[in-house]
């Protein structure tokens, strides 16, 4: 097998086998430790506060990045991915928990799963370059537009139970309550914003994630104490432990072993499982496709870092493993985060042992630190949102793209970005990729061109008869730009005896470019003008084979080389 071969094979554990082989030693070990004790404290607060914006409690983001984690690691092809609840799913996410609660979340989280699965059997992992970059800038910049807006609330202490399904509906039901800002939650959440904006900037090795929070925590105490009563995880969320034990915040156990359908009160039957299952089928499938794009985007993101390649079908396994098994834990859907990955690396991580880690210091967070973890404020968790929001928007590149792009970009990324805010992620993707295929072929349909060489110097010494015409056609010839082209040469070649069509420029001919030929070689033969069609290159060549389109005594002929066709006997 070769290299490149072996790289883009379907291979479990494709990244850890290949880092290990390397070779292991105490050094690695410790950069790794580092590297997961680094991620780990950046992924606790995240993970709750994306399990929040998602509709559901903040343990299950906790069960996610432990469970999920681990095991896209394990099994991944990217050596230093992180995986775990991501923004990007808040928009798909929310909705359904919002309709079908943490059960049918759970359930479509295992559909996408096998999903993710399927495609890595199917080796699709390559698909992804398909996705044109102003489609991607358009979706991520409208998921974080809504994911921004879903925090407001929480930031200025609306006092709103929940938010109409539609953004207009959103804005409008945010716009009639900002008379109501609780002005303590909104200190906490400034407070917050700002510990993340500055810390960044004394160059330590903590990262800004825990001091912020601790910050907006400290805060909210204060507040609190005053009777301020701002609102935190402990004050918003409850659970009840099998042994029919209480609590607020966060239930201080490990994720329990159980079927999504058999969670939190009464176990779905048959018929009613399955209806679910098929109403759930679109939405498992839009997070399948979400959680391919964002994982192997991360992955190619790290290629450009650290100059090393991932086995993309191998990451999709471990993707497609990793959400199929989670939700069994009460994890909700997991991929590749770009940012935690990215300081992942920068960390010193050597192999996906630091991912691993990082798992496990969520785990031991989890277990060891729930009861504080309770005392986390909401308007912390908004702030923290509302930067990765920003960060996951790549707002100075969308502005130049919208300056600087050709038009026909800036139309795709805005078609995305207004279709992922007004109507629905799976829309705006699959308007988008399509918008985009349709002006690349208008753009190479422009291309393909016809150009009259009767009277170039070059022919000059063949002494063409005077009723002779030489063209020659360039570009691709398929069904956007065919019929144009042979419209064109019919106007050009007016009455003629002999044609001649010099296609050594034409390096694919489909079918609808077969077609617009036949059609013009038909409409030759009716008024008697001669073809002679010279120097075809393989694939049109292939193509008229297979079509069994063979020379025609009298109407039309094929030759080799331009000079063959010029000089053949009339």
């Amino acid at each position: 097998m070769s290299h490149r071969a072996h790289l883009f094979s379907l291979r479990p554990a494709h990244a850890l086998r290949e880092s290990l082989a390397e070779g292991y030693d105490a050094r690695r070990l410790g950069r790794d430790l580092a590297a997961g004790i680094t991620v780990g404290l950046i992924a606790i607060p995240l993970s709750m506060a994306l399990a929040i914006a998602s509709g559901v409690a903040p343990q299950y983001g906790l069960y996610t990045a432990i469970v999920g984690g681990f095991l896209i690691a394990l099994l991944g092809g990217s050596r230093f991915s992180i995986s775990g609840p991501t923004a990007a799913f808040v928009v798909i996410l929310y909705p359904v928990a919002q309709e079908h609660g943490l059960t049918g979340l759970l359930i479509a989280t295992m559909m996408a799963g096998a999903m993710l699965i399927l495609m890595a059997l199917l080796r699709l992992g390559r698909l992804i370059e398909y996705i044109p970059p102003p489609v991607t800038l358009g979706f991520t910049a409208g998921i974080a537009v809504v994911i921004a807006t879903l925090q407001i609330k929480d930031l200025l202490g609306l006092p709103l139970e929940s938010l109409p399904a539609s953004y207009p509906g959103k804005l409008a039901a945010l716009g009639g309550m900002l008379g109501e800002v609780h002005g303590a939650s909104l200190a906490v959440a400034l407070a917050t914003l700002a510990v993340l904006l500055i810390w960044p900037r004394l160059k330590t090795p903590l990262p800004p994630h825990l001091p912020a929070v601790l910050v907006g925590g400290a805060l909210a105490a204060w507040f609190n104490h005053q009777g301020a009563a701002v609102p935190t995880i402990a004050s918003r969320f409850h659970y009840v432990l099998d042994s029919g034990v209480t609590g607020q915040g966060i239930p201080p156990v490990l994720p329990e072993l159980a079927w999504p359908w058999a969670r939190g009160g009464e176990a779905l039957g048959g018929a009613a499982l399955w209806q679910l299952a098929v109403s759930l089928v679109p939405t498992a499938f839009a997070i399948a496709m979400l959680g391919a794009i964002e994982s192997l985007l991360c992955a190619v993101v790290l290629d450009g870092m650290t100059g090393r390649r991932h086995s993309a079908n191998s990451e999709l396994l471990g993707q497609g493993v990793g959400n199929l098994v989670v939700p069994l834990f009460g994890g909700i859907t997991a991929t590749a985060a770009i940012a935690r990955s990215a300081a992942n690396y920068k960390a010193g991580a050597q192999t996906p042992l630091a991912a691993m880690l990082h798992a496990l210091v969520v785990l031991l967070a989890m277990v060891a630190l729930a009861r504080w973890l309770g005392y986390l404020p909401m308007p912390a968790m908004a702030a923290l949102l509302l930067l990765v929001a920003w960060n996951m928007s790549e707002a100075p590149k969308a502005v130049r793209l919208v300056r600087r792009a050709p038009a026909g970009d800036v139309l795709v990324f805005l078609v995305c970005f207004l279709l992922t805010v007004f109507v629905d992620m799976v829309v705006a993707i699959t308007a988008g990729v399509l918008l985009a295929s349709l002006l690349f072929m208008r753009d190479i349909a422009a291309m393909t061109r016809v150009g009259d060489m009767t009277g170039s110097a070059r022919l000059a010494p063949y002494g063409l008869p005077e009723d002779w015409g030489v063209f020659k056609i360039s570009g691709a010839l398929f069904f956007a730009a065919a019929d144009r082209v042979f419209g064109e040469l019919a106007a050009l070649a007016g009455e003629r005896r002999v044609l001649v069509l010099y296609m050594d420029g034409v390096p694919v001919m489909d079918a609808g470019g077969l077609a617009a030929l036949q059609r013009f070689l038909a409409r030759c033969e009716e008024s008697g003008t001669r073809v002679r069609i010279a120097d075809l290159q393989f694939q049109p060549l292939k193509t008229l084979a297979r079509a069994g389109v063979t020379p025609r005594e009298g109407v039309y002929s094929f030759h080799s080389t331009l000079e063959e066709a010029l000089r053949a006997p009339a």
